[in-house]
């Protein structure tokens, strides 16, 4: 039987006023959880977050959490609101999705009344750390974010924990044609080719040549060569027989883990940062970490 108690929490207000989100705790920090306040419902009655800005699951990750589940169970209860029928879905939509998949029929979680727009940027905070998340939707969280609170790029960057080059480069992925988002979102070209196409204003020359990247299979640089040419149209195939492919490979997928600018030359990896936040932002990401001795 579910309780009437309810889980209070710190709010999303007081969320936003710190100076960094602890995005491993903002669950915690929006509702106070005790074992009162948790109660099992039936997965059959929720529904997903109206807002909900992800539009793609990385199957392969639900699949580990759905085995992690059969073996753990739900660590984090769910955070729903309850709606005319059932629940609507606040925080949680992955464990909703794995445990389905563990074959449950029930999932803990927590009540709380949230109004529309709190819902929608508790969505948007949960999501955009998400490692999965794809770039065209990871940027759409952060323009929403930015609309919602009245951030700058900088305000957003400063308190997500981001860049400020990291999310002007990431915003100007909303500029493609959506057709080139498309293919980002698809992984039929990289962010790191997106980034370079969204340098352009033409929006014909931007899908002609996203469709040269596929069919060319043409990597970064190859597009910043084209680019840097002022006659695209009548520019003759590159010749990149002397250049290992495989350096722009590795180049690229850096690229795309950091967000920043990577260069791979004589045996030297150069990675180019614009504060030393930023660098502390990339070494986390590549779990480096520096003792106090």
């Amino acid at each position: 039987m579910e309780t009437k108690k309810k889980a209070l929490g710190r709010g999303l207000e007081q969320l936003f006023t710190n100076n960094v989100i602890d995005f491993d705790n903002f669950e915690k920090e929006i509702v106070t959880e005790n074992k009162n306040d948790v109660v099992l419902i039936k997965l059959a009655d929720i529904r997903s977050n109206p807002y909900q800005p992800r539009t793609n699951f990385n199957e392969d990750s639900l699949k580990e959490l759905a085995t992690s589940i059969k073996e753990y169970g739900i660590v984090q209860p769910i955070i729903v609101k309850r709606s005319i029928k059932g629940y609507e879905l606040i925080a949680g939509e992955r464990r909703c999705k794995a445990s389905k998949m563990a074959g449950l029929t029930e999932i803990p979680a927590i009540i709380k009344d949230f109004t529309d727009q709190e819902m929608m940027e508790i969505a948007l905070i949960e999501n955009i750390q998400r490692e999965d998340l794809n770039p065209i939707d990871e940027a759409k969280s952060i323009m929403n974010i930015i609309k919602l609170r009245g951030f700058t790029q900088e305000e957003f960057a400063n308190k997500f924990g981001k860049s400020r080059s990291y999310v002007t480069n990431l915003l100007g992925l909303l500029n493609l044609p959506q057709n080139v988002q498309n293919m980002v979102i698809n992984k039929e070209i990289s962010a790191s080719h997106a980034r370079a196409l969204s340098k352009l204003e033409d929006a014909n020359k931007i899908e002609e040549l996203a469709q040269k990247i596929v069919k060319e299979k043409l990597n970064v640089r190859d597009i910043e060569h084209i680019l840097n040419d002022q006659d695209m149209i009548k520019r003759k195939p590159i010749n990149i027989s002397n250049i290992d492919p495989k350096l722009h490979m590795y180049e690229d997928i850096i690229s795309d883990k950091i967000g920043n600018k990577v260069k791979i030359n004589k045996n030297k990896i150069e990675i180019t940062f614009d504060s030393v936040k930023d660098l502390e932002r990339i070494m986390e990401i590549l779990n480096i970490s520096i003792g106090d001795d």
